[in-house]
Parts: C-alpha cells; structure tokens; sequence
C-alpha cells in the first residue's frame, strides 16, 4: 500500500469514534510522562464503537457489559505500527501536532519563577519588609505564574527599577547621577518616571501590566489596597513621590487667604473674603506659589465638615483644608509651604484605622497636632449613634495610644460629621 494511502486511511479510521476517547487519553498520559510508553490508559462508560476497537487492538473479548476499558500503552503502541507503519507517538503528532513535555515545561516554568525572584531579590529594597511581602504575595497568588506563562516575567524587573527610582526611595538610597528633573512640586511626573526606569513613556498608564505590580507594591508599602477608584490610585502615586496629573491632584480649602502678588493669591483672598470654598490644583500651586496667610489651619478629612463651616459659619470659619480622604499631592505642598511659613495645622481624619493612619502620616510629615482626635472624643461620640465594623490592618495613635485600644475593643468606626457640633465650635473665630 502507497504511503498516501496508508496516511488517508490513518486519518479516516483514527478520526472514527472508537478512536477519539482512546488517542486524546493516550495523549494525556503520554505529555503527562515526558512521553513514556509505560502503564495503561482507561475509558469510562465506553460506547459500542470504543469497546470494538479495543477488542481489535488487543485481541482480548470484551462484554458488552463492561463499565471500563484498559489498555496498555505499549500494546497500543505496536498495534499502530503494524496497521499504520507510525507509532503511537509519531502518530498522535501527524493527527493532532507535537505532544507537550508537561514535566519538562513545569521544570522550565519554575525556573524562570526562581530567577525572576532571584533577580527581583537582589534590589536594594530587598531589606524593606513591604517589599518582601510583596514578592511573597505575587509569588503565592498565581501572579508570578501567570507573567512566565505570558512570557512576561520581565515585567517584575521592570516593576523593582520603577520603585527603585521613585523619588521617597531615591532619597534613601542616594547615587542616581543619571535622575531626570522633578516636577516643580517635587514630585516626578509618571511618564518621566516610565521612561527612565523601562525606556517607554507610556509603560504605566492607567490599567498596565506594569502600573498594576508596582500599585500593588505602593499599596503593600502603605498597609493597604490598590485603590479601585482612579483618584485614590492617583493619591497612591503622589504618596510614593510620582505624580499622574498635576491638574488632577486638587485640594479643597476654605477661608485659608493667601500671602502673595499672583492671580491665585487673588483669588483666594476673594474666596476668603466671602467665606466661600475653593479649589486649588498641584500646577497652581507649583507654578504660582501661595503662602497661606492663616498661621493656624485646621485639617478635615470629609468635605461634610467644609461644607457644613462654609454654610453656617461662611467668613467668619477658621481656615480649613479638607484631605478628601488621603491627602493629595496638592494637599501636602499647599500644608508644608504653611508649615515652613510659620502656620501651625490641627489635623483630624475618622476615626478608622485608615484615619489613624492619616494622622499619624500628618505628624510626622507636617508636625500636627491631631484635632479631637483622643480615645476621649472617640468614646463620647461612639456613643452618640450606631457605627459600621472597623475594617481593614489595625493601625496606631501615637499621640495617644489608648485611642487605638479603644478603637480595637470596641470594633466600630466613627465618622467625622457625628462630631460636626464640637468641630464648628472650634472652627468659629472669635
């Protein structure tokens, strides 16, 4: 018989029922074994056309009864060469393309998973406890696993050369002499960032492979989540030094005047002059410097305490800025040009562990003195109303630890606004 023939006539029968259970299980044993021709394969519940050819392969009568059938490899494996001229090897790559070494490939893909935290491990940072937890997290997670497969496990260098070159970690580890200039507020805009670190500007744009490893270790960095709204991912950024849009990053403030001869100090002593509330953005205050003229600022995280001061008190409030959550990056240069100014910030946020947090953030960045912010005012307006679950790592209060065992006992939040009485009381000037 020619050998077309013999290959139209191995096509034709080996495509038939009783052979398409058969050869994907001996597929499946075969990439499972490096492509051993050792032990049995078995069908289940086999069909009529599957119990004949079996009985044909081996010469062994089968009932029609039967529940299983097994057949070894090796009786299989000489059947195909007498009838077919191939193997059962050679055959099942003409049918149905190369068999994986799966043992092989599990080899490969660890190694590349050791080397890449191998290589991830030799960072600087390595010694930084979030750091390590990171690694551990993405190693345990499937992450890891998933960037070999793609063949994109340099990505997890390219994420270690971006939080090596932000700027709060520059600082640390100083000698980068190749640096690309700041961002007038002192931060350093992303696409800058992406281009020094990886050669692409466009590398961590929102949503990137890149933007997501290097969030993820922002976020291990600060004891929490990625954040899933985009100005809290913006916020993130701005914390470790890199800024996204300084158009973006904005800071809500009421009655907080300015010192200066520029158009944004004229509007701002406007505002003030009318008790109205006002916007300013990080390229504001980056390219035309305020001096807030307040010498005493008071710091709220929920625009509710604002807007309620701008309602019932309207000029005659003390100068408040509102953090909106997280400060921003404007938020932290509008405070530390005060700060450096000689202006004094009391500062408050809820009374959650992300609140502790921000507090404690705020006395060591800007020297504040936390605002009725003692396990005291936790526990009178604890009982002044029901309260959601804490959530989230547990945090401490340096300035008065007791808050935070307070906090822990107890298991409930406080939201600023149920304080709302006592904070117009301190923000009303006399």
């Amino acid at each position: 018989m020619s050998t077309e023939r013999r290959e139209y006539r191995e096509h034709d029968e080996l495509q038939g029922e009783g052979w398409t259970r058969l050869l994907a299980a001996a597929r499946r044993r075969l990439e499972r074994t490096s492509g051993a021709l050792d032990g049995d394969i078995g069908l289940a519940g086999p069909s009529e056309a599957e119990r004949r050819t079996v009985i044909g392969i081996t010469g062994r009568y089968r009932p029609e009864t039967v529940k299983r059938l097994g057949i070894s490899l090796r009786e299989l494996d000489g059947y195909l060469h007498d009838r077919y001229g191939t193997g059962l090897l050679a055959t099942l790559g003409r049918l149905h393309g190369p068999l994986r070494d799966r043992p092989a490939e599990r080899s490969d893909e660890e190694a590349r998973r050791e080397q890449a935290l191998k290589s991830a491990h030799s960072s600087r940072l390595a010694a930084q406890g979030w750091f390590a937890a990171w690694l551990e997290r993405i190693a345990a997670d499937g992450t890891l696993t998933r960037l070999v497969r793609r063949g994109d496990a340099p990505l997890l260098d390219a994420a270690v050369r971006v939080l090596e070159r932000l700027p709060g970690d520059r600082d640390r580890f100083p000698g980068d002499q190749d640096r690309p200039p700041a961002h007038p507020a002192g931060l350093l805009p992303l696409p800058v960032l992406a281009e020094w670190a990886t050669g692409d500007t466009k590398a961590l744009v929102p949503g990137s492979p890149l933007e997501q490893l290097v969030l993820r270790a922002l976020a291990q960095r600060t004891g929490g989540d990625i954040p899933r709204v985009r100005a809290g991912r913006r916020a993130l950024w701005e914390s470790a030094g890199a800024i996204a849009d300084d158009l973006a990053s904005q800071v809500l403030v009421l009655n907080i005047g300015a010192e200066g001869d520029t158009v944004v100090c004229d509007w701002l002593r406007d505002a003030a002059d009318f008790g109205i509330p006002f916007r300013l953005t990080l390229h504001q205050l980056a390219t035309a410097p305020v001096v807030p003229a307040s010498r005493t600022i008071f710091v709220c995280e929920n625009p509710a305490v604002l807007r309620a001061a701008a309602g019932e008190l309207q000029d005659t409030s003390a100068a408040l800025v509102c953090t909106e959550g997280v400060a921003s990056a404007a938020c932290h240069k509008l405070l530390g040009d005060a700060v450096r100014a000689g202006a004094r910030l009391h500062w408050r946020a809820d009374f959650d562990w992300a609140g502790l947090r921000i507090t404690a953030g705020a006395v060591a960045r800007h020297g504040a003195r936390p605002w009725r912010m003692t396990a005291a005012d936790y526990t009178a307006a604890l009982s002044k109303g029901e309260s959601t679950p804490l959530a989230g790592p547990p945090a401490a209060s340096p300035w008065d630890p007791e808050l935070a065992r307070a906090m822990a006992e107890s298991g409930s939040t406080v939201m600023e606004e149920r304080l709302l009485p006592a904070l117009l009381s301190d923000l009303t000037l006399t």
